[in-house]
């Protein structure tokens, strides 16, 4: 028998169970510590996780409908007045992968998402403090915010190509530090990944835009510029993730130069910190039993 709109209703509120054990530890394994050094990641490394490319994928896909669960348990708790939220925070070098992400890991729930991508500054947001435009993209209450870059474009654009005194970009970290303790104050979690990729493995991935016509669009002269700068944005990106991995907000390093990996890695940073929230469904502001009565009665 063919299932009813009102079986699926049910269905997806019930807690999704499925035949494969969940996945773990990928925070404790990608997290930024106190001796952490960019240098000694290995970008083609699997963390955490032993299987190949193919049980990735089925992996990823497996985890989506308790993803999708718990994030429409977000949103319904916000409905009770509850004010917790989830940021998502994806940064890393051009071809890193961080369109792959918001396509295979954020679209699967489109509902309920606040995607903004940052790019350079407009006159109105550099007439403002750096983190105007930020505040102004922070997740509501029941959202998961995802940044596409973010306020740390402030300590690695801006440091790189030196667009403002180091006396002024380098009292940003302890900024950072304090406004995203604030953020999660407010009762949103912050999960913020860097998707390392290799010099080597980008130089292939911008090789291959310029063979394939289908792929044009995507290419910038700009980004062989930036290659250039290589070394001075890993040093930028060193002290970004030792000086802003906090208790409050850790960072998290995803090696990237496998595309299939660094997917499912985002996803189960995602899925361990949904679980530790302990969503729950708000319950009924109305006598259920009356409604019933009312209701079969018409």
């Amino acid at each position: 028998m063919a299932r009813t709109k009102h079986s699926d209703r049910a269905a997806s509120r019930r807690p999704v169970k499925t035949d494969e054990p969940s996945l773990g530890g990928f925070r404790e394994a990608l997290r930024v510590g106190a001796d952490f050094a960019l240098s000694d990641v290995d970008t083609h490394g699997t963390p955490n996780y032993d299987g190949g490319k193919q049980d990735g994928k089925r992996d990823l896909g497996t985890a989506e409908a308790e993803q999708s669960d718990l994030l429409e348990r977000l949103y319904a708790e916000s409905t009770a007045g509850a004010k917790r939220a989830v940021l998502l925070v994806v940064q890393g070098m051009d071809t890193s992968g961080k369109g792959g992400v918001m396509r295979h890991v954020v679209a699967v729930n489109p509902e309920g998402i606040k995607a903004t991508a940052f790019k350079a500054p407009t006159e109105e947001e550099l007439a403002h403090d750096f983190l105007w435009r930020i505040r102004k993209a922070l997740p509501m209450a029941g959202q998961l915010g995802v940044f596409d870059r973010s306020h740390y474009e402030d300590v690695l654009v801006v440091r790189v190509h030196d667009l403002v005194p180091e006396e002024e970009w380098s009292t940003r970290y302890e900024t950072i530090n304090a406004f995203e303790r604030e953020v999660v104050d407010s009762g949103t979690t912050i999960v913020k990944v860097m998707l390392h990729v290799s010099s080597a493995e980008q130089k292939e991935r911008l090789m291959e835009r310029l063979d394939r016509p289908d792929k044009y669009y995507k290419y910038n002269p700009g980004d062989v510029d930036e290659r250039k700068r290589w070394h001075g944005y890993m040093e930028a990106y060193q002290a970004a993730l030792t000086k802003c991995s906090t208790d409050a907000a850790p960072w998290y390093v995803v090696p990237a130069d496998r595309k299939w990996y660094a997917r499912l890695a985002v996803q189960q940073l995602l899925l361990e910190t949904l679980r530790d929230m302990d969503l729950t469904w708000p319950a009924a502001d109305f006598d259920v039993a009356a409604e019933k009565a009312r209701l079969a009665a018409t």
